[in-house]
């Protein structure tokens, strides 16, 4: 079977925090339409290497390509959005409604200085469409559960229309109920959208269940592939020590 466009491609990447080497000699690729998981320690690199993706931090060595582009020519950020951790606890003061949160999602791809258009709106009504959270554009993101709110700051990064969406630890803050639900939103956004969907997450069980592929990372490359052949009491023990134990759980 013919693989669909690479999007990302890492070959060879390290990267250096001073002295301390975070990342080490990492080569991966991800197509377009892909639901990668990336799990791994505390410390681990799982965030630093999401920053090198976006383009916030450089590699030390080796090279990263984003749509068949080096990153260091590569312009159109707007075709990569970031969820970060922790959004659902930002901005909750904020005297802003759910539509102008996520209207200013449209920002990347305007940049700072230009107006909204007629376009504009309409990106910003399918967003809140797709995330389901249109019944709330005119209430304050601080009245949200963190459930709605996720999902609030999920249509904020389709408003720029990606074709690569970065999820940062997304349930930190959502309510057990509500996690099951907004897995199924993110695997809707994957299939029904083939929006490329990368999700970083200590959750080992979610992992397991909602992503076509895994990359476990403990600074270096541990396993890259499908869920049922990498995540083995073998595998783990390398990720996070010899006394690690798989607990499987299930969402309420």
């Amino acid at each position: 079977m013919q693989l669909a466009e690479p999007y990302i491609e890492l070959s060879g990447v390290s990267f250096k925090y001073d002295r301390d080497n975070v990342l080490d000699n990492l080569s991966f690729t991800v197509h377009k339409g892909e639901y990668l998981g990336i799990i791994g320690p505390n410390g681990g690199g799982k965030t630093t290497l999401i920053h090198l993706i976006l383009g916030l931090l450089h590699p030390t060595k080796g090279s990263i390509q984003l749509f068949g582009k080096d990153h260091h020519d590569f312009k159109e950020r707007y075709r990569i959005s970031y969820v970060p951790q922790h959004s659902t606890q930002s901005e909750l003061g904020f005297p802003a409604t759910v539509f102008e949160i996520v209207r200013s999602g449209r920002v990347a791809r305007l940049g700072f200085f230009l107006g909204f258009t007629k376009k504009d709106d309409v990106a910003v009504e399918r967003a809140m469409e797709i995330a389901g959270v249109t019944n709330y554009r005119n209430t304050l993101i601080g009245k949200l559960s963190g459930g709605e709110r996720q999902r609030v700051f999920i249509a904020r990064a389709l408003a720029s229309e990606p074709e690569i969406l970065i999820l940062d630890e997304p349930t930190t803050g959502v309510d057990i109920g509500a996690q099951k639900t907004f897995y199924e939103f993110l695997t809707s956004l994957n299939r029904k959208h083939n929006l490329t969907i990368i999700l970083v997450s200590h959750d080992i069980d979610v992992i397991s269940k909602e992503v076509k592929t895994v990359l476990c990372l403990n600074h270096n490359l541990v396993c890259h592939g499908f869920p049922p052949d990498l995540l083995s009491e073998k595998v783990l023990r390398e990720l996070y020590g010899e006394n690690t134990a798989k607990i499987n759980h299930k969402h309420a």
